[in-house]
């Protein structure tokens, strides 16, 4: 183990993680703002709005992300013309582009469905009482029903935030020099294998433990009006599983 080597390629390395979280948050805001609209669509009565938003979170839930990643980025270049008539050539020909579009066109569907299922399970009575308040539209999905389903469906979100975390490591495949881009050019120059990969699957495992530790924390903030023993029953409830998860 060269661990010298280990110490110089780090601050290469970290180089690479901040395009790395720069690509991440990016596609998570872009994801979530795509996300809220897409889940009331396809909770719409109305076909010609349902169907779309079906197809669009079908579509990017039922293919491999590589597979997206290759037909935007690639796939691009066979609609050049078209492209450059509209003026959107100049982003379509830059990989970062190319990644963040992918990345929260991805993360948007899987962000889509998991709020249709949170918004179906906020309670039929709150929603009774909002309406004998005098809500309704936009106003009782603003007051009422999207904070109860951000609520229920944070620790999932937790989950998909931090795969998308790890997605990020396919855009090395488009010449972005990510973390494991950095880590593939440091290998093919130094053929030390073991070490630098190693040192960033590390670092991908603190920063996602890092990330587990914030959805923690927001958590528990959002359900501090909750007694202790109600707050853990509601966390038991909403995710089984988190209890046998380090923070």
């Amino acid at each position: 183990m060269n661990l010298q080597l280990v110490i110089d390629s780090l601050p290469q390395l970290l180089d690479g993680l901040g395009i790395t979280l720069q690509i991440t948050v990016l596609s998570v805001f872009l994801g979530l703002i795509l996300a809220i609209p897409s889940a009331l669509l396809r909770l719409s009565p109305n076909p010609l709005l349902r169907w779309p938003a079906y197809a669009y979170i079908f579509y990017f839930r039922g293919t491999p992300l590589l597979v997206q990643l290759f037909l935007i980025y690639y796939g691009g270049g066979q609609f050049r013309a078209e492209l450059e008539a509209i003026g959107l050539w100049t982003y379509f020909r830059e990989a970062y582009f190319c990644a963040v579009l992918t990345l929260t066109l991805n993360t948007g569907a899987y962000t889509a469905e998991i709020l249709r299922g949170s918004i179906q399970a906020v309670p039929h009575g709150e929603v009774e009482a909002a309406r004998a308040c005098g809500m309704s539209g936009w106003l009782l999905h603003r007051r009422i029903i999207l904070p109860k389903a951000f609520r229920l469906a944070l620790p999932a979100y937790s989950n998909e935030v931090i795969f998308l975390f790890q997605a990020t490591s396919l855009v090395s495949i488009i010449t972005i020099l990510d973390l494991t881009g950095v880590a593939r050019s440091i290998v093919a120059r130094t053929f030390a294998v073991y070490e630098i990969y190693i040192t960033a699957g590390l670092i991908y495992l603190a920063c996602s433990y890092g990330i587990l530790f914030i959805f923690k924390h927001i958590e528990r903030r959002l359900m501090a009006h909750l007694r202790p023993e109600e707050r853990r029953q509601a966390e038991k409830a909403a995710d089984p599983g988190q209890e046998n998860l380090p923070v």
